[in-house]
């Protein structure tokens, strides 16, 4: 099975590349900060605080996450409830960042993304990808873009989605998720030695695409 990897902070449009090149390529996507999201959802609903390491460690028992893919598209399902959009709001991305710089939480889900890589060939996106969950990946990608581009193009999403909220207050979530990510303890946030660096800032989505199809192409034709 062959393998990408995309890393890179909130908001860099991960996903939505990750997804178009895995449709290109005929792999499977993985989203796995979708995962770290639905353990998020189920903590925050057991009425537990995600920043306490016990209380999400003792929740885990109580919590089932499993990846079914329909028309092609991952469906994220907790406690067997999809909650595909429910794991998309503001206040879950960040407890989605508090809950995964706890190890137990990671050990969690490692399996089932390896898994997912062992059977498939995928284009999987994250955090630590390319350092800890398939450091044999065929290509590495390390995708970013400034603070201030990523917290509009959040800003705006949630725009459509009917998410009102000021850029000001998106930009310092943008901020506040990238110091955490890449300052705990456990597989933080950072780019993978034998990875390619790739900036997207000022980029169309449809550039940002092309630009990293090109690269996957070019790698995986060594």
């Amino acid at each position: 099975m062959r393998a990408i990897a995309i890393d890179g902070p909130a908001g860099a449009g991960k996903s939505t590349i990750a997804r178009a090149l895995a449709q290109s390529l005929g792999y499977i996507y993985v989203d796995t900060g979708a995962l770290y999201r639905a353990i998020g959802l189920g903590v925050t609903l057991l009425g537990l605080d995600t920043k306490n390491p016990e209380e999400v460690i003792s929740a885990l028992d109580n919590i089932t996450v499993t990846i079914k893919f329909v028309d092609e598209r991952q469906r994220v399902f907790l406690n067997g409830h999809d909650v595909s959009e429910e794991i998309r709001k503001p206040e879950i991305s960040m407890a989605a960042s508090n809950v995964s710089a706890i190890g137990q939480v990671r050990d969690f889900l490692f399996s089932l993304q390896k898994d997912m890589a062992t059977k498939n060939n995928v284009v999987m996106d994250g955090r630590d990808i390319g350092t800890v969950v398939l450091p044999e990946a065929d290509v590495k990608i390390f995708l970013t873009a400034s603070p201030e581009e990523r917290a509009r193009r959040r800003y705006d999403e949630q725009l459509a989605k009917g998410i009102e909220e000021s850029y000001e207050k998106v930009l310092e979530e943008v901020k506040k998720r990238d110091y955490n990510d890449m300052n705990r303890d456990i597989a933080p946030l950072k780019c993978a030695e034998d990875a390619i660096p790739v900036d997207t800032t000022g980029n169309t989505l449809e550039q940002s695409i092309e630009l990293l199809k090109q690269i996957i192409f070019d790698n995986l034709e060594k």
